[in-house]
């Protein structure tokens, strides 16, 4: 079949539209302000290493110009977003959350007071920042230890991340030994 590509899931092949080059230009993280898309921006960018903001559009939703630009468009870490500022229609919410893997306790440190200022904690390694954007702040090491064959490390590792709120390398550490 010329025109298809791996699904995930046994490696079901789908068709392709007609004529599509199926090497994608991008993926982008576009997410929905109400008038704040600026100042997250702004926000976002001095947290992580290695972005910026690349531009945006001064204008409102009927093309006229705006002291708050309809779009930003920025870049975290090399990842591509996009700033939409939408209106009040639709908010934030737990169902879409964005994962940042984390090498040390220090890491894990930084992003989750940085995040949490003005925000929200919740369980789990589990933040919602200022704008109501929702993150989670992740070790590499727990995910290793969730890794681990011998079910018990797992059990106890899982007991002991579930009730955190910031996640806590030595602690589950010291649970994985048991």
């Amino acid at each position: 079949m010329p025109n298809t590509f791996l699904a995930f899931g046994g490696g079901k092949q789908f068709p392709t539209p007609t004529g599509w080059d199926h090497h994608m230009k991008d993926l982008i993280n576009c997410l929905w302000f109400d008038g704040q898309g600026l100042e997250a921006a702004r926000f976002y960018t001095g947290i992580f290493p290695n972005s910026g903001i690349v531009s945006h559009l001064d204008m409102d939703s009927q093309g006229n110009p705006s002291s708050e630009p309809l779009t930003v468009e920025f870049n975290l870490n090399g990842r591509s977003f996009v700033a939409l500022n939408g209106g009040p229609l639709f908010k934030f919410n737990e169902s879409i959350s964005f994962q940042i893997m984390c090498e040390d306790q220090t890491e894990v440190d930084y992003f989750w007071d940085k995040l949490t200022a003005g925000g929200e904690e919740s369980q789990c390694g589990w933040l919602k920042d200022r704008f109501g954007v929702s993150w989670q702040v992740v070790p590499v090491r727990m995910v290793e230890l969730l890794g681990d064959p011998d079910p018990e490390v797992t059990r106890r590792v899982t007991e002991a991340f579930m009730p955190m709120r910031k996640l806590d390398i030595a602690v589950l550490e010291a649970a994985a030994r048991g």
